[in-house]
């Protein structure tokens, strides 16, 4: 049985690392990376099982899910996530008619937490908008100071996890602000 683990994150800056152990801890022979990749993409891996660390790392909508997973019961394919507990094999501990419904239950509350994260940033949109300013992230250029700091810092040999730990910035913002020519 060729057991393939799929690991998403939805943005650039967040990173695999923790779902690829689990997925390796588990006995995922491969394993598929998206990075930046929203949880409403329909193309998926195959194998003859997919497992994910969570289920939202799927995907976000519950006709999405369950249109993934049926699609994955046509043909055979099984299905399970490791922190919900969950599975598709009807002959596992985790199978079952209780893990279809535990699925629709878990994937109702991961569309309900992704809408309200859509209405509470449209909400915080209007209300900058309303007091004249622009929302969303800063534009950090090379003349930053947290920029110049991590060149300096990665020319004294330090490495980016490192470096982000004394800036106060992720491992991958630090790989961007080395990307950037300093100012």
């Amino acid at each position: 049985m060729t057991r393939l683990g799929y690991a998403r994150v939805s943005t650039s800056d967040q990173d695999t690392e923790m779902q690829i152990r689990k997925l390796e801890a588990a006995g995922c022979e491969r394993i598929y990376r998206d990075h930046g990749v929203s949880g409403t993409k329909t193309s998926r891996p195959e194998g003859d099982e997919v497992v994910v660390w969570k289920l939202d790392r799927l995907g976000r909508t519950t006709r999405h899910l369950l249109e993934l997973l049926d699609d994955f019961k046509a043909r055979n394919i099984k299905f399970r996530s490791l922190r919900d507990g969950i599975a598709t094999d009807p002959g596992s501990d985790l199978g079952g008619a209780m893990a279809q419904a535990m699925i629709t239950i878990i994937s109702a509350f991961v569309q309900l937490e992704r809408d309200q994260l859509s209405e509470r940033t449209k909400a915080g949109m209007a209300i900058a908008a309303s007091h004249g300013r622009k929302a969303g992230r800063r534009e950090v250029t090379a003349a930053h100071p947290n920029v110049k700091r991590a060149h300096v810092l990665k020319k004294l040999g330090l490495k980016p996890a490192d470096i982000g730990k004394i800036i106060g910035a992720s491992r991958a913002t630090v790989y961007r602000y080395l990307a950037m020519e300093p100012g």
